[in-house]
C-alpha cells in the first residue's frame, strides 16, 4: 500500500505567534512525588488505609472457639513473662500446663492460680527432662492434642563484649535459648500438629538488632531463623507459628545483667583489661542501668501479645511488644547497615586504647 504524504500550509494552522513558552518543570515531583498528589488522592489513600486497619482490628478481635477445652504448655513459668502468662490464661479458663525450673516456683504458681493449672519441673537444656515433660503432657492431653506451645524459658547471662568471653560462655546461653527451645519444639510437635494448634516462640529485639555482645543476641537470631523455618514447614498442617519480640521490660534477666558483667570482667586476662580499661567497664555497666531505668515494669504488653497469638482466629506472625521496640529497634533493623552501626555506636563507650 503506497504512502500518501500530505502537505500542510503553516498559515492554515492556528499557532500562537512569538517565541514558544516552555512549561516550568517541578523538580519536587521527581524527588517527592507524593507532595504533588491532588487532595482527592490523599483522601482516597486515607480511606484505603482506614479500611485496612479497621478490617485488621475486626479480624484480630475474633477468638477461637471452645477455649476452656484447650491445653497450653508454657516453659519458664517461675517468674517474668511465663509466670504472668500462666496466670492470665488460667483466669480466662484455659487449661494451663506450666513448666517451672524450680520446685519453689511451681508451688508458688499453684498457690496463686486455680486447680485447672498443673505444673511440672523442666530444664530445657536437658533432653531427659524434656522427654519426661513430653510424656507428662501427653498423659494429660490424650487424643485432644496440645493447642498451644509457648517457648518462653531463657537466660540472659554473659552479656558482655565478645572478647571478654569464652566458647563455654556462649554455649551456656545458646544451649538454653536456642537448642533448648528447638528440643522442646521437636518433642511437642506431634501433639501440636494433632490439634492444628499454635507455637509461640519468645525472641527479642536482640533477635533483630544486635546491641550488645555475648550469646544472648546470637541465640535470639537463631530463634527467629528457626521460627521462620518451621512456620513454613508446618503451614500445610494448619499449625501457626508466632514470634514475640519484646523491647525493654523488667525481668530477672535485666536485673542481673550488671552483676553478670562484673563477674565476667574479673576473669578477663590483664592484657585485654588494659585494652579496654576500667572506664569502659563502668560505661558498659551504665548501659545496663539506663536500660533498667527505662524499662517497662508492666509485663502485660508482652503477655497480651502471647495471649493473642494463642487465642485469636487471625494471629500475627510477629509481635513487637513495647514502644521502644515498635518505634526504634525494629525500624532501625530495616535501615542500611551503616545507619544501624552509627546509632548503636552512640550508646557504647570507647575502649582505652581505641584508635
Amino acid at each position: 500500500m503506497p504512502f500518501v504524504v500530505a502537505r500542510v500550509d503553516e498559515r492554515e494552522l492556528d499557532l500562537p505567534s512569538g517565541p514558544v513558552q516552555e512549561r516550568p518543570v517541578s523538580y519536587a515531583a521527581y524527588f517527592f512525588p507524593f507532595t504533588v498528589l491532588p487532595s482527592t488522592m490523599w483522601l482516597y489513600l486515607a480511606v484505603i488505609l482506614g479500611l485496612y486497619f479497621l478490617r485488621r482490628w475486626y479480624r484480630e478481635r475474633q477468638t477461637v472457639e471452645k477455649l476452656t477445652e484447650k491445653y497450653v504448655f508454657i516453659t519458664g513459668c517461675d517468674s517474668g513473662f511465663g509466670n504472668q502468662l500462666a496466670k492470665q490464661l488460667d483466669a480466662k479458663g484455659l487449661k494451663v500446663l506450666a513448666a517451672c525450673f524450680t520446685q519453689k516456683g511451681a508451688k508458688e504458681l499453684e498457690r496463686l492460680t486455680s486447680d485447672r493449672l498443673k505444673t511440672t519441673i523442666l530444664d530445657i537444656s536437658n533432653t531427659e527432662s524434656v522427654v519426661a515433660a513430653t510424656e507428662w503432657v501427653k498423659g494429660i492431653v490424650g487424643s485432644k492434642g496440645l493447642w498451644g506451645l509457648v517457648n518462653n524459658a531463657g537466660t540472659g547471662t554473659h552479656v558482655a563484649p565478645n572478647e571478654w568471653l569464652t566458647k563455654d560462655d556462649f554455649a551456656k546461653v545458646i544451649n538454653v535459648n536456642l537448642l533448648g527451645l528447638i528440643d522442646v519444639t521437636l518433642h511437642m510437635l506431634p501433639l501440636v500438629r494433632a490439634s492444628r494448634g499454635r507455637i509461640v516462640n519468645m525472641s527479642s529485639i536482640g533477635g533483630r538488632l544486635i546491641m550488645l555482645g555475648g550469646g544472648y543476641c546470637l541465640s535470639k537470631f537463631g530463634v527467629e531463623a528457626f521460627s521462620d523455618c518451621i512456620r513454613r514447614e508446618l503451614q500445610p498442617f494448619g499449625v501457626h507459628v508466632g514470634i514475640i519480640e519484646p523491647g525493654s521490660f523488667i525481668t530477672s534477666i535485666a536485673v542481673t545483667s550488671e552483676e553478670g558483667l562484673r563477674s565476667v570482667w574479673e576473669k578477663v586476662p590483664s592484657d585485654i583489661k588494659e585494652c579496654y580499661g576500667q572506664q569502659y567497664l563502668e560505661g558498659y555497666c551504665q548501659i545496663f542501668k539506663d536500660i533498667i531505668k527505662g524499662s517497662n515494669r508492666n509485663l502485660h504488653p508482652v503477655t497480651d501479645c502471647m495471649e493473642h497469638a494463642l487465642i485469636s482466629r487471625y494471629p500475627r506472625t510477629r509481635y513487637g511488644a513495647g514502644w521502644d521496640a515498635k518505634l526504634y529497634h525494629i525500624p532501625l533493623s530495616y535501615m542500611p547497615t551503616f545507619v544501624a552501626d552509627y546509632m548503636v555506636a552512640l550508646t557504647i563507650p570507647k575502649p582505652a586504647q581505641a584508635v
